[in-house]
């Protein structure tokens, strides 16, 4: 499902009141509330669904695949996600 589908689907569970725009904004709204938690608390905790943290990734050396060379890595942060058990289960649950 991509951010379209998301939205067509958003609309659909909210009814024939809601409108398209209405869907996007709604989703928009979500989405931005995520990063600006993840921005300001480092992580969103979504009982049921999971949790998203940032982490810390440690500078390393790595190898330049084109001519073998050593290059080093800086350290940056990324985004992980772990699933929440009901969302485990639904995911996994045959013809869901």
């Amino acid at each position: 499902m991509n951010k379209a589908e998301l939205i067509d689907e958003v609309q659909r569970a909210l009814g024939a009141d809601c409108s398209k725009a209405h869907a996007e904004r709604v989703v928009n709204s979500v989405l931005s509330s995520i990063g600006k938690g993840l921005r300001e608390a480092g992580q969103v905790q979504l009982v049921g669904f999971g949790t998203f943290q940032v982490k810390a990734r440690a500078a390393r050396t790595g190898r330049n695949p084109r001519n073998n060379e050593v290059i080093q890595i800086p350290a940056s942060k990324s985004i992980a996600f772990k699933a929440g058990a009901k969302l485990k289960e639904e995911a996994t649950t045959p013809g869901a």
